[in-house]
């Protein structure tokens, strides 16, 4: 018994040990990158609407647990979000490390993404112990190539097939001769299904194809993307397996094939590897794997694999999108019939390291309960079961990829969990999301938090609050399913004063809910803050509701293909405030301060409210891409990341409570005042967007985007220089943005600079805006302008507007000017008839009339009373 017992420890050893060659994964995304996908997409092949209900799979709720188990955060969705973008924010690439522990080398598919959104595969080395190699997807290779030939008009649709035929054989070849590339890889199972006929006609497959460009070229395309359900998919398989077997030597370089599981672009009845059975007779000598255990078609794999010679099996992508008893079928299916010399294992990894680090929990936890069983039946014996496990995670790569590695067993691996996750109770399992959910995890990871700020963004920009203690809202949860409060409705018809606009009544209430997915601690010790949303009573919407007009925006925009990616500049001025009389000045010791200077960051005290700040913001989620220096006196500017849109405008109103908290408790005073100093640079508030939903950053879609922009912008100007201040910073030559409406590549000057692709940068807004209301206007118009497929009119203008000739300005079209002051503003906008339309009515008049409301109110003040007035506010 002693002797069994020590025999299965040995097998579980070698489980734990054995190194893993990952013959089938993708490249991790940059971390500019990692925003713009749902961290969802760990556990699921679900995309867009699909992917809201992938929080109750059996796949989901297991990758939490064991998430949280290496994070050492509780288990719940929203916590191992904010651990995992902690660790992300870690130095030294630590947690990708600790995702890829285990792994000898990857084999690397890197035509799933954007060359821009993922990092080269030789990157990949510094994770794994051996170098990385490349898999060629060879559909993505005659994509690229006939997108260069179709960009070319002079060339006819039979010329661009030509030039096809002759790029694709000779990167093949290349690709066959470099020791880098370890083999190739299809996806024809998702353009026409696996059955590949094994003939095919020239001459049908030349007239498919041209008929098809000259059909692009006449409905106006001028990218092309996707080689979809054409005779050319087969031509390029049989082609590619054609040069393989005809490669000089003994020695086939692999050709994988996806099989099975995949997203909803797959045909699922066409992925059953059996119907490769004729390509597979044909090319005998071609070694030929069949990825992702063509679930749910493993056995019909496993048959393949063990009647044909060059057939092999791979048993990657269940881990971790199957369930645990899936998975565990999964490899007791493939070994039905399947010799183990002939499986291999993936992690089909891809953009998160999570997506490796559960692949790899999983497959070892799988391999344990199968061949455990299988030893206790006597099926195996002990050293039978190891060797099995050393072919499917190193052996069957190593020899079929003629890798020439050593299988050296790992020294060790970072400690499991205490709790073994395959034995986890059901009571261990996360509850539903809820509002006492989130909160209650929440103050498990927060146990100071005291007192709940529940916020709302007013007319006025003026950020009001009620604050809640954490007894009460907990009391409120066990009766209600949110927390809310009812709160008057003049509340949306203040002034900063607290005066009530004509129109507005402070009859009635609403009740303000919080949406308790945006709590964060802070911005002081002992507080956590919420967004809020106003609803009538009935919780019917509020269509004057700042947050909800957003989200309505959003949805509109989200219902015609349309998603973004928004990151800020926060620039802000710090100023000196008197011991004695409370008075405000320039802050001291800002003698040569300017632009990026490092004159700027010296002295320990900036330094440590400097440094307070990141820390303050890392503490609560929000991880600064870079901070610096800026041209006025005191100015600083703090770069957020990019994030989707709700998120990013309630992430942006927290960084500046937090930057003025801090700043206060140093004694200062921390001001989004457009123009504090008249012969310095002002302050503004630039957004960055791009369209992140698929085929953002095509011109056909974006450029229209853009367009719907430029041709409201006079009336959005209301929303983003919405106080008198904001027209003292508005002036050309002064990177503010300038006078015109006009857009121009990387041109600070113009109201708009387009950085890359989708990627523009908004420069006419400031931090006096409801960013709320600014942010609704410049998506409702760009949404309508895609939806109406809006012409850019405007040329790219390359030079500062104020000093093009009037030939220029003619061939440019640089012809609008923006408003130059409030009062036109507003009045552009009432007369924007389908601007008002856009962002409701009722809405547009309450706004118009709130703002003249607060000019009237300015105009009993001095300039300078209302200038130290306005600082003091914002």
């Amino acid at each position: 018994m002693a002797s069994e017992v020590a025999e299965m420890e040995d097998l579980i050893k070698a489980i734990n040990t054995t190194p893993i060659i990952d013959n089938h994964a993708h490249p991790l995304l940059i971390p500019s990158a990692l925003s713009k996908y749902s961290l969802l997409a760990i556990t699921t092949e679900a995309h867009g609407d699909a992917m809201r209900t992938t929080t109750s799979t059996l796949s989901h709720i297991r990758a939490v647990k064991q998430l949280s188990d290496v994070l050492g955060c509780p288990p719940t969705w929203d916590d191992v979000v904010k651990a995992i973008e902690a660790e992300n924010a870690k130095p030294h690439h630590a947690w990708q490390k600790r995702c890829l522990e285990g792994i000898e080398t990857i084999l690397v598919d890197d035509g799933l993404d954007g060359k821009d959104e993922v990092y080269d595969y030789a990157w990949h080395d510094k994770l794994t112990r051996s170098e990385c190699k490349k898999i060629v997807r060879i559909e993505k290779v005659a994509e690229e190539i006939i997108n260069e030939l179709f960009k070319n008009p002079e060339l006819a649709p039979e010329d661009v097939f030509g030039g096809v035929r002759e790029a694709f054989e000779m990167v093949i070849k290349d690709a066959i001769a470099d020791p880098e590339v370890v083999g190739f890889k299809s996806v024809i199972c998702y353009r026409t299904g696996l059955a590949i006929p094994p003939h095919m006609s020239m001459d049908d497959i030349e007239d498919t194809f041209v008929d098809h460009i000259t059909q692009l070229r006449d409905d106006g395309v001028t990218h092309f993307t996707r080689i979809d359900n054409l005779p050319l998919n087969f031509y390029l398989v049989n082609k590619t397996a054609q040069l393989i077997s005809k490669s000089p030597g003994p020695y086939k370089k692999p050709f994988q094939f996806h099989t099975g599981l995949g997203d909803n672009d797959i045909t699922l009845t066409t992925s059953s590897p059996s119907h490769l059975q004729a390509f597979i007779r044909k090319f005998p000598t071609v070694p030929i794997v069949l990825l992702h255990a063509s679930y749910p078609w493993t056995k019909e794999a496993g048959y393949l694999a063990s009647v044909y010679d060059n057939v092999y099996a791979d048993i990657g992508e269940v881990f971790p999108f199957l369930s645990k008893e899936g998975q565990e079928n999964a490899v007791r299916e493939i070994l039905e019939l399947c010799p183990t010399e002939k499986i291999m294992w993936s992690t089909d990894g891809h953009w998160f390291p999570e997506t490796y680090l559960l692949a790899i929990i999983q497959v070892r936890e799988a391999l344990e309960v199968v061949l455990s069983e299988y030893v206790r039946d006597k099926a195996l014996t002990v050293p039978q079961a190891i060797r099995a496990v050393q072919d499917i995670l190193f052996t069957t790569s190593n020899d079929l990829y003629g890798l020439g590695l050593k299988l050296s067993p790992l020294p060790s691996l970072t400690p499991p969990p205490a709790v073994s996750s395959t034995s986890l109770p059901l009571r261990a399992l996360p509850p539903p999301s809820s509002d006492l959910h989130i909160l209650t995890s929440f103050l498990e990871a927060n146990p100071s938090v005291k007192f709940l700020r529940l916020q709302w963004l007013d007319y006025t920009s003026i950020l009001r609050l009620r604050v809640i203690p954490v007894k009460r809202a907990l009391e409120m949860l066990k009766s209600s399913p949110h927390v809310k409060i009812g709160i008057t409705k003049a509340s949306l018809g203040l002034l900063q004063n607290d005066t009530i606009i004509s129109g507005a009544t402070a009859t009635g209430e609403y009740n303000l809910q919080a949406i308790m997915s945006t709590i964060k601690p802070g911005p002081s010790d002992g507080y956590a803050s919420i967004q809020g949303e106003f609803t009538e009573i009935d919780s019917s919407p509020v269509s004057l509701c700042p947050r909800s007009l957003l989200r309505h925006t959003l949805e509109t925009s989200k219902s015609v293909g349309l998603e973004f990616l928004l990151g800020f500049e926060i620039e802000i001025v710090f100023m000196s405030r008197s011991h004695t009389d409370g008075k405000l000045s320039t802050l001291y010791n800002t003698a040569g301060h300017s632009w990026s200077a490092s004159r700027a960051m010296q002295g320990s005290k900036i330094i440590d409210v400097l440094e307070e700040i990141y820390d303050t913001l890392s503490e609560t989620g929000i991880f600064l891409e870079q901070f610096h220096p800026e041209s006025c006196s005191g100015q600083y500017e703090f770069v957020l990341p990019a994030l989707p849109a709700m998120e990013a405008v309630d992430t942006l109103i927290h960084a500046r409570e937090i930057i003025n908290a801090v700043v206060a408790n140093h004694g200062m005073r921390a001001t989004l005042y457009p123009k504090p100093f008249p012969n310095m640079a002002g302050t503004a508030s630039h957004m960055h967007i791009s369209i992140s939903s698929p085929g953002g950053d095509d011109d056909e879609v974006y450029g229209p985007f853009y367009a719907g922009i430029l041709k409201h912008l006079p009336g959005i100007i209301a929303f983003t220089y919405s106080n008198p201040a904001s027209y003292q910073r508005m002036a050309d030559g002064c990177w503010a943005g300038g006078r015109w409406v006009a857009w121009g590549t990387q041109n600070r000057e113009t109201a708009l600079r387009k950085v890359e692709d989708s990627h523009f940068e908004i420069k006419v807004l400031d931090g006096l805006a409801n960013i709320y209301f600014a942010t609704a206007a410049i998506i409702a118009a760009g949404t309508n302008g895609e939806k109406e497929k809006e012409r850019m009119v405007l040329g790219d203008c390359l030079k500062d507007p104020a000093l093009l000739s009037e030939e220029e300005r003619e061939e440019l079209g640089v012809k609008t000017g923006l408003p130059k002051n409030l009062p036109t503003a507003l009045e552009i906008l009432e007369k924007d008839e389908v601007l008002r339309g856009l962002l409701g009515e009722e809405f547009v008049e309450r706004y118009v009339a709130i703002k003249r409301g607060e000019l009237d109110l300015f105009a009993g003040m001095e300039e300078a009373e209302l200038k130290i007035w306005t600082i003091e506010r914002y």
